[in-house]
């Protein structure tokens, strides 16, 4: 299995696996949507004998009053439902927050499962006086630092790209 940046040629399977990981295609209509209006993205995915077996996508989002940081939302992240637990995930978690560091994103954060992000270096986003603009548990919306001190001083709510609206 390898992981790569996704190319045009992906956009069909990655729309049809987002749609098969979740339970409505909303996730996948977000990935088309915000490939198409959000810029820089890091989508990348996890091919195995040609075929697409994972999905992950950062997006830029705005921390308000704090405007001129640069930070990374990571959603939606999709593994082929039979592929699941077997490391996909882990490996596309890693690859993009590579990616984001070598595009100099100061951190990321993400709204999801308090038991798996904090493997990657994600702590609660309120140990930085960070939260989101959807009301969440605080658990569950994190962020890494990929440049240590790249938060310091920062606070406010985290604003995610209008697609997200839809969700």
């Amino acid at each position: 299995m390898i992981v790569r940046d996704e190319e045009e040629k992906d956009w069909a399977a990655v729309h049809s696996l987002n749609a098969s990981a979740f339970e409505t295609p909303v996730e996948a209509e977000l990935v088309d949507a915000l490939r198409q209006e959000a810029h820089p993205i890091v989508s990348l995915v996890a091919e195995d004998e040609s075929v697409i077996v994972g999905h992950i996508l950062f997006s830029p989002v705005i921390l308000s009053g704090f405007s001129h940081l640069k930070i990374m939302g990571l959603a939606p992240m999709a593994v082929s439902p039979n592929r699941q637990r077997s490391g996909i995930g882990s490996k596309l978690v890693d690859a993009g927050l590579k990616k984001c560091r070598e595009l100099d994103y100061g951190a990321v954060v993400v709204l999801g499962h308090p038991d798996y992000y904090p493997r990657f270096g994600f702590s609660p986003s309120t140990r930085f006086g960070i939260r989101s603009e959807y009301d969440v548990p605080d658990d569950v919306f994190m962020v890494v630092e990929l440049r240590p001190g790249s938060l310091h001083g920062a606070h406010g709510t985290i604003q995610y790209h209008s697609a997200f609206s839809k969700l």
